[in-house]
């Protein structure tokens, strides 16, 4: 779902933000994630009210927020299980709602996010035995399916922070915020942790992660969905099960995304035409290049070139 969504939250004002900060307050996951949020405050006074509140104080606070997140790194102890209960129903009131970081692992084990797409940090995909049937784990920076926010924390908490802000309160005041904090660049929502897939089934699922492999390597000429399966050593119907099972998508959906976060990527990053961007990433024609980005993406490779230019 596209994060644009989010700006309705605005119409409410002041818009309410909560965050839950269970972990230690100098880790990256949740530094990078309330500095934007801080500074937007600043640039917005009135209109926007930040809460931070440790876990033991969410039953006891007045609500009333739209938005709000449970944030942890990956070292911080699980609360008690009467208090995470507790902050989670609080949580739940709001419009919008979420974790970062541990906070994600938390919400898929107490059973609150059945069949939704998470982002969860890649060294905590050890733990997830007892989750996979309860959601489904992407390799994404971050996520947003239904009310549901998900960031896997680290340095992705700083994107996902900005693409709040831009979200809510628009670019203008998301490039000020970038301009205070010396980022260049964004990265978006469907952007992958590098070593999430090789962490989580390196040893496990050998094959799943040997065509993903395979897929990165074939951008510009792309393998049939049938080639990858034969390299594997697998039919295309077991092929197809386990991206279903351990991705939640087909292997053809797959790569088909692939292909075009590498597309978004040359867009950004680089000065190749729109037709050289195309044929990079495995598009003969460049009206189906711009129909497959728009479907993905909500808009045109050269809006998105745009988008560069304008910056």
């Amino acid at each position: 779902m596209s994060f644009a969504q989010l700006s309705r939250l605005t119409r409410t004002q002041p818009l309410r933000v909560l965050l839950v900060q269970a972990g230690e307050p100098d880790n990256l996951a949740w530094s990078g994630l309330v500095q934007p949020l801080r500074l937007a405050q600043r640039i917005l006074p009135g209109a926007f009210e930040l809460e931070v509140l440790a876990p033991d104080q969410v039953a006891r606070a007045a609500g009333g927020w739209q938005l709000a997140l449970l944030v942890a790194d990956e070292g911080a102890p699980r609360p008690p299980d009467a208090q995470l209960r507790a902050v989670l129903e609080r949580c739940r009131e709001a419009e919008y709602w979420g974790g970062v970081g541990a906070g994600v692992l938390w919400l898929a084990q107490a059973g609150v996010v059945g069949n939704t797409r998470i982002a969860l940090p890649w060294a905590l995909y050890a733990e997830t035995e007892d989750v996979t049937e309860r959601a489904i784990l992407t390799p994404n920076l971050f996520e947003l399916d239904g009310r549901l926010l998900s960031c896997c924390g680290g340095a992705a908490s700083l994107d996902f922070s900005l693409t709040l802000v831009e979200a809510l309160f628009g670019a203008a005041v998301q490039a000020e915020i970038k301009e205070t904090l010396c980022v260049d660049r964004v990265r978006s929502q469907d952007e992958r942790q590098r070593v999430a897939l090789q962490a989580r089934f390196g040893a496990l699922q050998p094959k799943l992660s040997e065509a993903v492999t395979l897929m990165e390597a074939n951008i510009e000429e792309p393998l049939s969905t049938d080639d990858i399966a034969g390299l594997v050593g697998l039919s295309r119907r077991q092929l197809e099960r386990l991206f279903k099972q351990y991705l939640g998508t087909l292997p053809s959906r797959y790569y088909l995304e692939l292909r075009l976060q590498r597309a978004r990527q040359l867009l950004l990053e680089t000065n190749h035409s729109i037709v050289q961007v195309g044929l990079m990433c495995g598009f003969s024609s460049g009206s189906h290049f711009s129909t497959a980005f728009g479907t993905v993406f909500g808009n045109t490779p050269r809006e998105e070139r745009q988008r560069k230019l304008s910056r």
